[in-house]
């Protein structure tokens, strides 16, 4: 009886299942490096490599297929709690993508965390909000940290547009969400409350006719103002939205080894920018002397110098440093009185007359050699809005003294003729006082720029309303909260083609993250409103602005500031055509 098999024939069988899976291995390793079409590219880059000849070989192969490798994808975003300026909570944002394989950290991101309408706040309520600010923080982590993550990963950094809008609709389920809370709230507490009873029926529906309306009717202006504004709506949290779209900017820019202010060109679509760009002008503040100064006149909450365009930044700054110099030996002289560095980077002081802190501007320029209206001019932030006197429905301009909305008019139109150096007006009046806005442009802003800040429409509004009646020459926009970068985009094409002038400003609460002088390069802002050059949350943007000068000056793409201060000059000489629609509330370029 013969035996087959055995332990040679069961060796001889598995050997063969061995060779044989090991050929449909190589089979399979040679079909996915041909998909891939790596023995191409490894012949291509060998034979080259031959003739080039490159000093770090393995430097040279890493470089080229680099170049093939996946996109940089989000892996994860990650919030942390950090303090601005005035030591209260805001987020800090930091973008890890997944880079060749490997996680890594790509850039940070932080953003002011603003609470409350500025038309609302004070210097007497503006620093009560601690509580809401820590509030918002840690909704904003919740929100970074777990659905915002979750809903981001795997997201190309590069895709602006797309990320934006996932965090905008993001945002808007939530206040949606928010809303739905509040009127089952509202339904549960209607449901929970006693009947009330109807009022008892007095004796004293029969002495309507003892009251005296027309005794009331000497207490009550002959014209009123228009009541203030509901506040603008604020949602804890929001700051999340604007810090993480901010972070994906900054590291779609660190990414494509491109700077920030380029990135933000690309993505307004602006690449004739690209060839040559202009530095925004920049608003510097000299003095506060407003309402929280301690005098008795209210009217100045910032005196801000603006130097010459032809000068650069470099000269611009050392020029308002000597400036400010010059004005600290002035404030510490005999008899001066009290001051203080204020929260906006420039000394604080109290007048009790208008034409003070002018009078001492003139003094320090004069000492410098410096020539007001040409070496540099002036611009006013008013913050009207601090001064209404809701009771009497006026504007207290000096302690005692109160100016209807109306009369407010002519004190401008006095003020700039007085002092021909001042070329613009912040906030000349309340938002509310629309009609008085229309004639102060028009009577005005042939000569001197009239801008909004806290008088203008928030982003929200001026995206889904639009500019409505262009009541002023330009606006003062903020990146805060909710707001995304391809938001300021949108806001800085609308105002372009509305002859709108577009100002980048900072909020009163920053931090040291120094973005903003990217953004207000890419977008082409005219101005820029940083403050004074103290603080260093605030000199981290100007110092940003002189890399950023100096670097498109070796690049060759510095092109030059517009001549609107020069314009100003020629239309004071009596030349009315030059520069009229960059001024004119109403004219489009």
């Amino acid at each position: 009886m013969s035996v087959s098999g055995g332990p040679a024939a069961s060796s001889r069988r598995s050997s063969s299942l061995e060779a044989r899976d090991f050929y449909q291995l190589k089979q399979r390793a040679a079909e996915y490096y041909r998909s891939n079409a790596v023995p191409q590219r490894m012949q291509q880059v060998l034979n080259t490599m031959f003739y080039e000849k490159p000093d770090d070989m393995y430097g040279h192969l890493a470089n080229y297929f680099a170049s093939f490798a996946k996109p940089a994808a989000i892996s994860r975003i990650i919030g942390r709690e950090i303090l601005d300026a005035n030591s209260q909570s805001t987020i800090e944002v930091e973008v890890l993508c997944t880079i060749k394989n490997f996680e890594k950290s790509v850039c940070f991101a932080a953003m002011s965390n603003c609470c409350s309408d500025p038309n609302y706040t004070t210097q007497d309520t503006g620093n009560n909000d601690n509580e809401e600010k820590a509030q918002s923080a840690n909704i904003a982590l919740g929100w970074v940290n777990e659905p915002l993550n979750s809903l981001l990963k795997g997201l190309l950094p590069a895709n602006q547009i797309h990320v934006d809008k996932l965090l905008s609709e993001y945002f808007q389920r939530k206040v949606e969400e928010d809303e739905e809370q509040k009127k089952k709230d509202n339904k549960e507490e209607k449901l929970t409350e006693p009947e009330s009873l109807p009022p008892p029926v007095s004796a004293a529906i029969g002495d309507k006719k003892k009251k005296s309306p027309k005794a009331k009717k000497s207490l009550v202006p002959e014209k009123n103002i228009n009541p203030r504004e509901p506040p603008e709506p604020f949602f804890p949290g929001s700051v999340a939205i604007g810090a993480v779209s901010l972070a994906i900017a900054k590291a779609s820019a660190r990414l494509q080894n491109i700077i920030l202010y380029l990135h933000i060109a690309s993505l307004n679509q602006a690449e004739e920018r690209l060839k040559e760009m202009s530095m925004p002008l920049p608003l510097i503040s000299i003095l506060e002397c407003g309402k929280s100064s301690g005098g008795k006149a209210h009217l100045l909450k910032e005196v801000i110098a603006i130097p010459k365009p032809s000068l650069g930044y470099k000269q611009s700054i050392k020029m308002i440093r000597d400036l400010q110099q010059e004005i600290s030996k002035w404030m510490f002289a005999p008899k001066i009185g009290l001051a203080a560095m204020s929260q906006s980077g420039c000394w604080k002081k109290g007048y009790d007359h208008i034409e003070q802190p002018f009078e001492m501007i003139q003094e320090v320029c004069t000492a410098l050699q410096l020539t007001l209206g040409d070496d540099l001019h002036l611009m006013l932030n008013c913050a009207a809005h601090e001064l209404m006197d809701y009771e009497k429905q006026k504007y207290e301009v000096i302690t005692g003294v109160l100016k209807h909305p109306d009369e407010m008019i002519e004190f401008y139109i006095n003020l700039v003729k007085q002092y021909p150096s001042i070329i613009g007006l912040i906030d000349p009046l309340r938002k509310e006082d629309v009609e008085q806005w229309s004639k102060l442009c028009s009577l005005l802003s042939p000569q001197c720029y009239i801008l909004a800040d806290a008088a203008s429409r928030s982003i929200d509004k001026l995206l889904t309303e639009g500019l409505g009646t262009k009541l002023y020459s330009g606006l003062v926009v903020k990146h805060a909260n909710q707001t995304t970068i391809s938001n300021l985009i949108q806001v800085a094409k609308l105002m372009e083609e509305n002859a709108c002038i577009f100002i980048s400003g900072l909020t009163d609460e920053e931090t040291m993250d120094d973005s903003i002088a990217d953004i207000a390069v890419g977008l082409g802002a005219r101005f820029i409103k940083l403050g004074g050059l103290c603080h260093g949350e605030r000199v981290a943007k100007y110092n940003r602005l002189l890399a950023i000068e100096e670097e498109l000056a070796q690049r060759g793409a510095l092109g030059m500031s517009c001549f609107i201060l020069f314009l100003f000059s020629l239309q004071r000489m009596g030349d009315k055509d030059y520069g009229r629609s960059d001024r004119n509330c109403t004219a489009r370029e």
